[in-house]
């Protein structure tokens, strides 16, 4: 039986990437994001070009019953989740007051909140069903605070922590777990900044190349993979430093974001 792949945020960027590459790997996939068009016009080039099913799913990620109207969906047409890609989010970049309050709410809730209820959405159906696979995006972000992207590391955060968790406690019972920490990609997040050398802190990879590393570390078993040797040596080294320490030369790096783009920017991610 085929297996299905689920891919938050797979309209553009790693989500497109991530659609591309498991349907070349014979997965049927599900494209969930908020624009129709751009869904449709994704999974009719994957059904050309792969020959597999490709079925879109249109939800905003920042609604609350997100993932409960995703699960109603899939159930409602018999699809069963096999591998699921928490691919969806965004950031915010700048002076923390500046920001609206909303926007980091929402951030939050597709970045954190979503994540979560999708994976207790569906972790019950791979456990019955044998086995399956979670791979969540997080990012180099994650492994130390970051000023100016408050919000968005604390976010990463969460959710490499959350899936090195989730990994430990599924061990032995048929479903992987992975976290993927990227660097910068050239997608619409480093577009929406409006500037890249202030958003762009590690060696920019493109999307296919991170993509296909994570593939690889999930058909290894591997508990977190972090795409580029720059990107793994420097996220590596700087969580070993005292976090004050750590908090205080990330501002020192991070805080060209605010010379370079219109104070407190959000930056959609088109993940």
């Amino acid at each position: 039986m085929t297996s299905t792949a689920l891919i938050t945020g797979a309209s553009s960027g790693l989500g497109a990437e991530f659609a591309t590459q498991l349907a070349a790997r014979g997965h049927d996939v599900v494209l969930v994001a908020r624009s129709r068009e751009r869904l449709e016009t994704e999974a009719r080039r994957i059904r050309s070009e792969h020959g597999v099913n490709a079925e879109v799913i249109v939800q905003d990620l920042t609604e609350p019953d997100a993932a409960q109207l995703i699960k109603s969906e899939l159930d409602a047409r018999g699809r069963r989740v096999d591998l699921l890609v928490n691919n969806a989010g965004f950031g915010t970049c700048g002076r923390f007051e500046e920001i609206a309050g909303a926007r980091d709410h929402d951030q939050l809730m597709v970045n954190v909140v979503a994540l979560v209820d999708l994976s207790h959405a569906l972790l019950p159906g791979m456990l019955a069903n044998g086995g399956g696979s979670v791979v969540n995006i997080a990012s180099t972000a994650g492994f130390q605070p970051s000023p100016y992207f408050a919000v968005y590391s604390a976010a990463k955060t969460f959710v490499l922590n959350f899936s090195l968790a989730l990994r430990n406690e599924y061990r032995g019972r048929g479903v992987k777990v992975l976290a993927v920490c990227p660097g910068p990609v050239p997608t619409g997040f480093v577009e929406a900044i409006g500037n890249e050398k202030g958003a762009s802190f590690g060696s920019l990879l493109p999307a296919d190349r991170v993509v296909r590393t994570a593939l690889r570390a999930l058909d290894r078993n591997r508990a977190y993979v972090t795409p580029g040797f720059g990107n793994a040596v420097s996220a590596h080294l700087m969580p070993r430093r005292p976090r004050a320490l750590v908090a205080a030369i990330g501002e020192r790096v991070t805080r060209s974001v605010l010379g370079g783009a219109p104070k407190a920017r959000a930056a959609a991610a088109a993940r």
